[in-house]
């Protein structure tokens, strides 16, 4: 046989059926395989719904639009994950949180996303102008989105707070909270900033589940 030829079929002396396949017709099967292996990878990797367009308020982060790898995929999961699991992405209830305990969720918060931003590797931030959106996207709503409203009003609050609580033991967080001298311009700052977080966390849904925007 040939090594040109594919495929050859012959009938034996004893009415068997021999079949020969060439070195071609095997190269052209292990490619196929290759190529079939191949799609079937980068379809996991690059799926239909990776394209992702928003318009982001917190931290005037403003138009974002991100074609994920899996890898910032992931990384945008562990991020929603993080927000939707504290109290930094629910909506501020003035009957019952405690400003105190939302500060300490953004802290907890800054940390977490902080560390996420890490694990992206500088190489890979380098060559792709999509990972170097997510990363703006996570380094930015905290030095844009949560410090402004940290810095603003932490400090002042917390100090306030504390000395309160030693002052009035017989009256609840939620009641001393509400004495604070500034108390309607910093909740009105709050929500502000917690609404837009809610707005935020749907957007890093999106990048790690494909769902269009709402």
């Amino acid at each position: 046989m040939n090594w040109r030829d594919l495929i050859t079929i012959k009938i034996t002396d004893y009415c068997g059926l021999s079949v020969e396949v060439g070195v071609l017709f095997l190269a052209i099967m292990v490619l196929g395989v290759a190529t079939w292996a191949l799609c079937r990878y980068r379809g996991r990797k690059l799926p239909e719904w990776s394209v992702v367009e928003a318009d982001v308020q917190l931290g005037g982060i403003g138009k974002v639009k991100i074609r994920p790898s899996f890898e910032d995929i992931q990384v945008a999961h562990r991020a929603w994950v993080e927000l939707v699991t504290r109290k930094a992405a629910l909506p501020f209830d003035k009957e019952y949180d405690v400003i105190s305990e939302i500060y300490n969720s953004w802290y907890a918060l800054f940390q977490e996303m902080r560390n996420l931003a890490r694990t992206i590797p500088a190489e890979k931030v380098r060559r792709s102008k999509d990972t170097q959106e997510l990363v703006r996207l996570l380094v930015s709503a905290l030095n844009e989105g949560l410090r402004p409203h940290l810095t603003q009003w932490q400090a002042n609050f917390r100090h306030w707070y504390e000395e309160a609580l030693k002052k009035s033991v017989d009256k609840s967080p939620q009641e001393i909270q509400r004495s604070y001298p500034r108390y309607q311009e910093l909740v009105e700052s709050l929500i502000e900033v917690n609404k837009q977080l809610v707005d935020y966390a749907e957007v890093l849904r999106q990048i790690a589940h494909g769902h269009e925007i709402k």
